[in-house]
């Protein structure tokens, strides 16, 4: 029977490879008075998630190949035969298996998914049995078919076997037959996962100085409050955070050496904390001098995604002339500014995104 554990899944796979390709170049120091800043070249990381992704594609056939990304949870059976989709926007989880003992190995895949932890206690489990003893990361997210919530595994084994024997269904992809059953997360689970997290943010707000709100609506446009979240840009965790950049810089901080590990990155615990102190790094030194505390939230949102030094260049190609120039304008402006004239598009919609929720 195919093993269907923790750390033999997909985006912990991938996590792994993104190791093997951690390639950084420094950009030239200019004399315009920016900071350096590091950018990740993503090309042999892309090039690791294609042939991954080519090795899923002859398996399952064309059109079929999921990875996990930052709101999508995608995870394999070592023989790559069983897969587990959740996606966090549409609040859909979809096991899948080509197996020719499907029903075996759904239920075995279900009772997994239902009781499996978050990425801290995962990356300390190995192989090691599912800990009864930790709160299952989807815990009141799905109910069963009683409309109770899956603490426990005799309770996930009672649903996997109803799922697979009332819910099971067959779809074709090429020659290959595929089975599966689909469940919808309660209609609430965005703020069912974000109240596992508020105690953490209001931790990690209370210590830098930042606002819990604007944390709260960060991680939600990040990753939709998905713990394991990964991304081709090599961005780990609820706040999307990269080790060479935003890791090594709050490393050296603080008087640490070298970066965060991957794992360190995955926990909840050290990613919101991280991102906390992040947060209050681009405050406090990349956009150090404006005053209006409204003009710098927005600039602050919109650095945490694209960087300090472009939020500055959206004003001013001199550091020090983007600061008075940012200092001379209405916040209103300073937003207008850097949603329709900031060189990154997907800066400018980040923006306007964090800010919609803040708005709620």
């Amino acid at each position: 029977m195919t093993q269907f554990r923790h750390l033999k899944y997909c985006n912990i796979k991938i996590v792994s490879l993104l190791a093997i390709s951690a390639l950084l170049v420094a950009c030239p120091s200019s004399n315009n008075g920016y900071k350096t800043e590091y950018h990740k070249n993503t090309n042999a990381l892309n090039i690791l998630i294609n042939q991954y992704a080519n090795n899923i594609e002859q398996i399952w056939g064309p059109h079929e190949v999921l990875i996990a990304g930052p709101k999508d949870f995608v995870e394999y059976s070592n023989d790559l035969l069983t897969r587990v989709h959740i996606n966090f926007v549409s609040g859909q989880l979809a096991i899948e298996t080509l197996s020719e003992d499907p029903k075996n190995q759904l239920k075995a895949a279900i009772v997994t998914t239902l009781l499996m932890t978050e990425p801290e206690d995962i990356s300390k489990q190995s192989n090691a049995p599912i800990d009864n003893s930790k709160e299952p990361f989807l815990y009141k997210q799905i109910l069963d078919e009683t409309g109770q919530p899956i603490r426990w595994d005799w309770r996930a084994a009672h649903y996997a076997d109803y799922l697979v024997d009332n819910q099971l269904h067959t779809r074709k992809s090429g020659k290959k037959q595929i089975s599966y059953v689909n469940i919808n997360l309660v209609p609430d689970h965005v703020n069912e996962r974000a109240h596992k997290f508020i105690p953490l943010v209001r931790q990690s707000a209370r210590e830098y100085h930042v606002d819990e709100r604007l944390m709260l609506a960060i991680i939600q446009v990040e990753s939709n409050f998905n713990p394991f979240a990964v991304s081709r840009s090599d961005a780990l965790g609820l706040m999307q955070l990269q080790q060479h950049t935003a890791g090594r810089d709050l490393f050296n901080r603080w008087g640490k050496k070298g970066e965060p590990t991957k794992s360190y990155l995955l926990d909840p615990k050290n990613n919101i904390n991280m991102g906390g102190a992040y947060l209050a790094l681009i405050r406090d030194s990349y956009l150090a001098g404006i005053k209006d505390p409204v003009s710098m939230r927005y600039a602050m949102i919109s650095a945490y995604n694209g960087g300090a030094g472009s939020v500055l260049k959206t004003f001013s190609k001199d550091r020090t002339k983007a600061i008075e120039v940012i200092n001379k304008m209405t916040a209103d402006q300073v937003y207008q500014k850097l949603t329709t004239s900031h060189a990154s598009q997907e800066s400018r919609n980040y923006l306007i995104k964090v800010n919609q929720i803040l708005k709620k």
